[in-house]
């Protein structure tokens, strides 16, 4: 009767030993599993942990905070593009298609922030830069941009290449105009194979730079009321307009993850060039650009050269004026804001572009 009993106990303690053993495999494949959602982009690394009583219930909620995440990226996006590569050979990057960026819900560079990133992470290896301008962009390039960022470059070992892009080119007929409704017709009503008249958009762009910097002209000051209807495809100078266009390019710039945009708040203008309520509008909507539309922790950033020019005024100061009543900057206040733009251009390269100066003083 004793060794009767003894082999049924005897069986209950191995199958509860297997149990066991089955038990902690589990816990650890799926703490695994948890480890390995850290993800890495290039050479920035996202890493995600999370502490929970029970591995399952953690997973499912990793689940459902990546699902959540998708979903808004996805719906944050404008435009899917296929072409990118995974890795980017001439630079070392990683430039992940937007689409699977937004599959995984963005994550890059440390935060995810809807379809766009927190890019916090300074860009490695050689990191290519388009400064696109026309005559007033002109203007402070020749003040010494490129030497500033070669000096730069030099002194703290990097390689900062820096192209100056007449941007709209107009060779194919296209305006000489760089205005919002122009950069929105540009890049966000064309794209992919899509072009006006031969223009480069952004998917062009994205391909050979992995930082741009854009610019309007000081026409854009020109700002007038606001008209009974407003719409994202008007050429017309209104505040209500200006908004519409700069939401769609956000957006679309937010499609390109990996690469880091640079804005220029608009060129003022000379009191002798304007009245006092299209200066008041314009200076509204900088304001608006500086402090709704630019958000931290996504990859788009703002040099405030609206500032730099009006110094608190609503206008370009006399003496940084062409003349009274040509509102290009001259040479003597290119020569002054040229280290300004280039230090942003920096900071924004390396990781400071959220915490480095607006002006880039």
């Amino acid at each position: 009767m004793r060794n009767s009993q003894e082999r049924p106990a005897i069986g209950q303690l191995i199958a509860l030993s297997v149990w066991a053993v089955l038990a902690v495999a589990a816990c650890k494949t799926s703490a695994a599993h948890s480890v390995g959602a850290a993800g890495s982009d290039g050479g920035e690394v996202v890493a995600r942990t999370s502490a929970s009583n029970t591995a399952g219930s953690s997973a499912s909620g990793a689940n459902n905070t990546a699902g959540g995440r998708a979903g808004t990226a996805a719906d944050a996006a404008t435009s899917v593009h296929a072409g990118q590569t995974r890795a980017d050979a001439s630079t070392g990057h990683s430039v992940a298609p937007p689409e699977n960026d937004a599959a995984v819900g963005g994550t890059h560079g440390g935060t995810v922030h809807d379809a766009a990133v927190a890019v916090t992470s300074p860009l490695n290896g050689t990191v290519r830069v388009a400064y696109l301008r026309h005559s007033t962009g002109g203007v402070i390039w020749d003040g010494g941009v490129e030497e500033f960022i070669a000096s730069y470059a030099s002194a703290h070992g990097k390689s900062y290449p820096i192209n100056k892009i007449t941007y709209p080119d107009t060779s194919g007929g296209y305006p000489w105009a760089n205005y919002a409704y122009d950069y929105w017709n540009l890049w966000v009503a064309h794209q992919g194979t899509s072009r006006d008249r031969g223009e480069l958009n952004l998917d062009d762009l994205a391909k050979d730079y992995d930082v741009i910097m854009f610019k309007h002209c000081f026409p854009m000051s020109a700002v007038e009321a606001d008209e009974p209807s407003s719409s994202v495809s008007s050429e017309a100078k209104t505040l209500a307009n200006y908004k519409l266009q700069y939401a769609a390019l956000k957006a679309r710039m937010h499609s390109f993850p990996q690469k880091r945009f640079l804005v220029w708040t608009g060129a003022a203008l000379t009191v002798g060039d304007t009245n006092p309520a299209n200066a008041q509008r314009a200076k509204e909507f900088f304001d608006w650009v500086k402090t709704t539309w630019d958000e931290p922790g996504d990859n788009i950033y703002v040099w405030d050269f609206y500032a730099l020019e009006t110094e608190g005024t609503l206008y370009l100061k006399p003496e940084y004026a062409a003349g009274a009543n040509d509102s290009h900057p001259n040479a003597t206040f290119a020569t002054m804001v040229a280290p300004y733009i280039g230090q942003r251009i920096i900071d924004v390269i390396e990781g400071r572009g959220d915490t480095g100066s607006l002006t880039g003083k």
